[in-house]
C-alpha cells in the first residue's frame, strides 16, 4: 500500500494548486492513502500558515474531498503544527483538540530563527551548529513528550543546507528517538530533502537504522507544496525503508494507528 501523509494547500500561503488537483495527481501516482497536513494556525510567523479563522473551512473542504473521492482514494485530514521550544503557549488548543486524523509535529524554529527558510540562511555563519543541534533535538524530544502529535515531521530538518548533526551528538539523537518511541509516535520518511541542498531524505539512513532497532514505526510524506511534488521521491523513500528492514508503515484515522505492508 502506498501512503503519503504530508501535503499542503494554498492556505499555508506558500503552496500552489487546488485540492482537487493534488488528489488527481495522487490518484495518478497510485497512492492509496493521501493526507493533507497544511501548516496549522498559530500566532507566530503568520505569512507561512493558515489563519485560525480559516481552520474550519480547511477541515470542511478536506472532509468534502474525502467523500467526493471515496471510491478512488482514501483522503485523510491532518495538520502540520509547529512546536517551538519554550513557546509552547503558542499552540492553539482548538487545533490540538480538533477532530483530525493526525497531527504532524514539526520543528522549524530555534527561538525566532526559521532555519529552513533560505531568507535567513546567512544566520548559519553566526551560529554554533553543535549548540543549534542540541536545541533542535531537545525541541523534537519535548514535542514528542507533549503527547499531542502522532507523527514527527522531517526528523533532521536542520541539515537542510548541509549542516548535519555532529557525530558527538549521536547519544542525543538516540535519546530523542527514544522519546519518540516512548510516546508512541511514528517517524515520517520525508522526500522533501531530496529537493533541498542536502539532497537526501529526512531522516538519513543512519538515523533510520537506529529508529528500526528501537521499533519506531514509519510513514511516508512527499511534503508537497505544488501538484508536481505529489508523490515525489516515493520510490527512494520506500527503497530506504526496505533496506533498513521495515516491512510495514502506519497511517492514522481519528488518531488511531493502522499498519499496512509496504
Amino acid at each position: 500500500m502506498r501512503i503519503d501523509l504530508h501535503n499542503h494547500t494554498e492556505l499555508c500561503c506558500h503552496a500552489t494548486g487546488s485540492i482537487d488537483d493534488y488528489i488527481a495527481k495522487a490518484i495518478e501516482q497510485n497512492i492509496d492513502v493521501y493526507g493533507f497536513s497544511c501548516h496549522g494556525p498559530m500566532e507566530f510567523d503568520p505569512s507561512f500558515r493558515m489563519k485560525l479563522s480559516e481552520f474550519p473551512k480547511y477541515c470542511e473542504t478536506i472532509l468534502k474531498a474525502k467523500q467526493k473521492y471515496l471510491d478512488q482514494i482514501e483522503i485523510l485530514l491532518g495538520l502540520e503544527v509547529d512546536f517551538i521550544l519554550k513557546k509552547e503557549k503558542l499552540l492553539e488548543k482548538s487545533v490540538l483538540e480538533a477532530k483530525l486524523d493526525y497531527l504532524i509535529g514539526s520543528v522549524h524554529f530555534i527561538d525566532d530563527w526559521g532555519f529552513d527558510n533560505p531568507e535567513f540562511i546567512g544566520e548559519y555563519a553566526k551560529k554554533d551548529m553543535t549548540q543549534c543541534w542540541k536545541l533542535y533535538l531537545e525541541s523534537v524530544s519535548q514535542m514528542a513528550q507533549s503527547g499531542y502529535f502522532q507523527i514527527v515531521g522531517h526528523f533532521d530538518l536542520l541539515k537542510i543546507f548541509g549542516h548535519k548533526p555532529p557525530k558527538c551528538l549521536k547519544p542525543l539523537v538516540i535519546s530523542t528517538l527514544q522519546a519518540i518511541r516512548d510516546n508512541q509516535m511514528a517517524l515520517e520518511i520525508n522526500a522533501a530533502g531530496l529537493r533541498k541542498p542536502v539532497k537526501e531524505t529526512y531522516p538519513d539512513r543512519e538515523i533510520l537504522e537506529i529508529a528500526k532497532k528501537l521499533e519506531i514505526p514509519i510513514t511516508f510524506g512527499s511534503d508537497a507544496h505544488s501538484v508536481e511534488q505529489v508523490g515525489f521521491g516515493y520510490e527512494t523513500c520506500l527503497h530506504l525503508a526496505k533496506m533498513v528492514g521495515y516491512e510495514k508503515a502506519v497511517f492514522f484515522r481519528e488518531k488511531i494507528p493502522f499498519f499496512v505492508s509496504i
